[in-house]
């Protein structure tokens, strides 16, 4: 059966659904390279910059804060001038910003860099999202934010090894000369591969009282709300870790630089896995099923994290990262149907809906890495103490939604149910 939207037909026709997977996925990727490829360098960044592991951690605090920031204007900026010269736009800045984080000497500088690295990130995951909503629908487009979500899941595995490679030949700023060619990549496929799946005919005028009124209205819509917070949460469970990788490779396990991937591999590997299960699933399995199904296996891993290191005073691999695989496997299953349910719901203005989504999911993980994860970091009970609440409130805003709707997860191809921020909520 062909789901595709009457008005993406010309770029499914001009773009195969799986370079579409391949590119989208790479477009997703650069953000998190940015955060995990610099993961091994806090060491040697710190002693060179003269800064401490408290201030090493504002370099992920401060790009997240500008990536959360910028967020709330990608998406509607591509339903106005169409996703390719966004994504292009986006992708240009982030490659000079990555060349100045090389050439900087001192911490102001390169927090500065990281800050416009942040504020061009969000464009390949946030209007990614609205492009494959513009091509398909229903348990197609499932499948196809399962292929990229696998896609994506693959950077934070990949990125500290590589991030651990150059550093074992060359100095710290080879990391982010890395991020300039692999953003020169993206930058070259996209405007030789990605058509524009956003018709001028279907685009809305960029009224900034409209986009604040528009903006309102969907995030105080409570169902967005609901949805909203499960997703955020429950990745937070998961990102807490993430965001500590150093304290918790380098101080609780006692590995080195080179070794991060005993962390991520299996941990990236979990999400992985779920992500092809869940596109694998699309049409067989309802979504509400598969988010049941997905809380079940993240408390059985924070279960299983919160037991272990209740039970050990020294967390030794791989027992002390095999529980967050099995959460991440879980979170994989979750994420993909509520980011359609929320995107289905504004079909008018996916790219407006898709940022609020972003933003609000940036600013739980901003408060993981700069808050949270400084102060608990130190202790591996206090970590997965911190992941098991982060899941029992994701959970708790799934049954709230579950409760209200009745049907918990509608389908994501009715538009019919969809509802317009200019309607009354």
């Amino acid at each position: 059966m062909n789901t595709s939207a009457p008005d993406s037909a010309p770029a499914s026709k001009t773009l195969s659904i799986r370079r579409l997977a391949l590119l989208l996925g790479g477009l997703a990727m650069f953000g998190p390279f940015s955060i995990d490829t610099i993961f091994p360098a806090f060491p040697v960044m710190g002693a060179e910059l003269g800064a401490d592991k408290l201030a090493m951690q504002q370099t992920i605090s401060v790009y997240l804060i500008a990536y959360a920031l910028m967020s709330i204007v990608h998406g509607p900026l591509s339903d106005t001038i169409g996703r390719r010269r966004v994504i292009i736009g986006g992708l240009s800045v982030f490659t000079l910003a990555s060349v100045g984080c090389a050439l900087s000497t001192d911490l102001s500088t390169l927090l500065f860099f990281r800050a416009v690295q942040g504020l061009s990130a969000g464009v390949g995951l946030i209007v990614g999202r609205a492009v494959i909503r513009d091509v398909l629908h229903g348990d197609d487009a499932q499948r196809l934010m399962s292929q990229v979500t696998m896609i994506f899941g693959v950077a934070p595995a990949i990125a500290p090894i590589i991030g651990g490679w150059i550093l074992g030949w060359a100095h710290w700023p080879a990391i982010f000369w890395f991020l300039v060619g692999f953003s020169l990549l993206l930058l070259g496929s996209t405007i030789f591969l990605l058509p524009e799946t956003h018709p001028p005919q279907a685009r809305l005028p960029l009224k900034p009282k409209r986009l604040l009124r528009d903006y309102f209205a969907i995030f105080l819509n409570p169902r967005f709300q609901r949805l909203t917070a499960t997703g955020a949460f429950n990745f937070a469970a998961l990102f807490l870790y993430i965001a500590s990788a150093p304290a918790f490779v380098l101080d609780i396990l006692k590995l080195n630089e080179r070794q991060f991937g005993w962390f991520f591999v299996p941990t990236i590997g979990g999400m992985v896995l779920g992500s092809f299960v869940s596109g694998r699933s699309a049409g067989k399995i309802s979504g509400d099923r598969l988010v049941r199904w997905g809380f079940v296996f993240s408390f059985v891993g924070v279960a299983m994290n919160l037991g272990y290191n209740l039970w050990t005073d020294a967390p030794q691999i791989p027992w002390a990262v095999l529980p967050m695989c099995v959460s991440a496997f879980g979170i994989a299953l979750v994420f993909p149907i509520v980011t359609l349910s929320i995107l289905d719901m504004y079909p008018r203005q996916r790219g407006s809906a898709s940022s609020l989504q972003a933003f609000s999911g940036l600013v739980v993980n901003a408060v993981m890495a700069g808050v949270l994860s400084p102060l608990i970091s130190a202790s591996a009970v206090s970590l997965a103490v911190a992941a098991s609440v982060l899941t029992a409130v994701a959970w708790l805003f799934w049954q709230w939604e579950a409760r209200v709707s009745k049907t918990s997860c509608p389908s994501q191809g009715d538009e019919a149910a969809a509802v317009e921020p200019q309607e009354s909520l």
